[in-house]
């Protein structure tokens, strides 16, 4: 007599054995399902056919579910990051403070500056007229103005440096740059007026007039004479520039009117993919769900850094060095390599549920692995009957699961903006619901299996 007929629980041996068996019943009923139409007159190659349809339709979905996810993430971001200002004020914050940045910042400021005082020649002036009024001074110190200019330039330098590294330049950084979005959404979105344009070449700035006003009231204040003469400055500092901008308006348009539906769309059809998948292999087309998506993430990594060589390689040096335009991109699309991890952790994730719960001895072996974990550490007591809610757990494991799971997904797919840390804590939550459902429900599994309505496998042929 064994533990099972005694109505002692299985041990790990028995378990395995059980489930192995269980296998086997499947296939053997496969093996008959596949036989039934030769029975009736039917060719087997009609079923092979009927399979081969069915991954072709699959595969067909597949693709369509990486183009899709590969969109639809394009679309949060056209929607977070290029028409949502208080999301991208954000995002260039952090710049304000950036080295590189600031010093791109002070030499233009600088140059303005200098360009227009012309301060050798003033300097050239004062000193003529000293040597005019004043015979003790020789001629000779009018050859000390271009001297005299670089050490004003430097003064106006550090004075522009310590501005711009302040608080006070931060805020109109912040100001600058929500004005600046805001002609950016007014363009892509359609909605230009004559005041609001973006040049032919899709240059997108922010003015340095109320910067250059500031730093004006500290050279006065630093005792620098020559302040008072600088004049109106219409000048600005490009952001980024790029002639595609405007020829993306429709793009972003359409982007941002499927940002909500494409996610939605995205998870239909990985369900339709899942179901057309022949019967016996829909948890194999559910991996390949999460392999397609990751695919697409790839792939959309290799478009960012494709588009961002192409950026640095098309931006005029004049017009922003390569070090500043660099800190300028990569700031802007963080945001979007960060949306591509997460959901790549999230299709990788996807793939290994979908292959450690396929019928393959590796998956199998796993499988026996963790339910050995799981039996060391809720193994039940001799003689110890479960309880309502271990039972209760048990009979309903498989809704639970799909209810965490569904959970999980809604959280992700409805998250305005998830990250890579947001993806990593509702997956590691989810995981700690799944477990802690199987360490609930293991001593009334281990009990008996017909307590939690699993009948013992009947071996076709053998009588039960």
């Amino acid at each position: 007599m064994n533990n099972s007929e005694a109505g002692e629980p299985l041990n790990a041996t028995e378990r395995a054995e059980l489930e192995r068996l269980r296998r086997e019943v499947a296939q053997l009923r496969l093996d008959q399902g596949a036989e039934r139409p030769a029975a009736a007159g039917v060719r087997p190659s009609r079923v092979t056919d009927h399979r081969a349809w069915r991954w072709t339709g699959a595969g067909v979905l597949l693709v369509l579910v990486a183009v899709l996810a590969f969109s639809s993430v394009l679309a949060r971001y056209a929607r977070g990051e290029v028409l949502d200002t208080d999301r991208y004020i954000q995002t260039v914050t952090p710049l304000a403070a950036d080295p590189v940045l600031e010093t791109e910042l002070t030499n233009q400021i600088t140059d303005q500056i200098m360009t227009r005082l012309d301060i050798q020649t003033l300097t050239a002036e004062a000193l003529t007229a000293l040597t005019e009024n004043a015979p003790r001074v020789p001629p000779a110190v009018v050859g000390l103005a271009p001297v005299l200019a670089d050490q004003a330039k430097s003064f106006v330098h550090e004075t522009v440096g310590k501005f711009v590294a302040s608080d006070q330049f931060e805020a109109l950084w912040i100001r600058a740059n929500r004005k600046a979005h805001e002609v950016l959404v007014a363009v892509m979105t359609g909605q230009t007026r004559a005041a609001v344009q973006i040049d032919e070449q899709g240059t997108v700035s922010i003015e340095l007039a109320p910067i250059i006003d500031n730093v004006q009231t500290k050279l006065t204040e630093r005792g620098f004479a020559f302040a008072e003469k600088i004049p109106e400055v219409d000048k600005s500092f490009v952001l980024f520039q790029s002639p595609q901008l405007v020829k993306a308006q429709r793009m972003v348009s359409a982007l941002d009117k499927a940002h909500t539906v494409l996610p939605l769309v995205t998870l239909l059809l990985a369900a339709a993919a899942v179901w057309a998948a022949p019967k016996g292999s829909r948890r194999k087309a559910f991996s390949l769900v999460g392999v397609s998506i990751a695919v697409a993430m790839v792939l959309l990594a290799v478009a960012i850094s494709i588009g961002r060589a192409i950026y640095l390689g098309d931006i005029p040096a004049d017009v922003l060095s390569r070090d500043a335009a660099a800190a300028m991109i990569d700031a802007l699309v963080l945001p979007l390599r960060t949306a591509v991890r997460a959901v790549f952790l999230l299709a990788v994730v996807i793939a290994a549920v979908g292959y450690l719960t396929g019928s393959s001895d590796s998956a199998a072996a796993v499988r026996r692995g963790f339910t050995r974990a799981v039996d060391a550490v809720r193994a039940p007591k001799t003689g110890r009957a479960p309880n309502p809610v271990e039972t209760a757990v048990a009979t309903y494991r498989i809704p639970l699961r799909v209810i965490i799971i569904a959970i999980a997904t809604m959280t992700l797919v409805f998250w305005k903006y998830p990250s890579g840390l947001v993806v990593m804590v509702t997956i590691l939550l989810a995981a700690a619901a799944l477990l802690l459902v199987e360490l609930v429900a293991r001593p009334a599994m281990s009990s008996s299996a017909p307590a939690v309505g699993e009948a013992a496998p009947q071996i076709p042929g053998k009588s039960s």
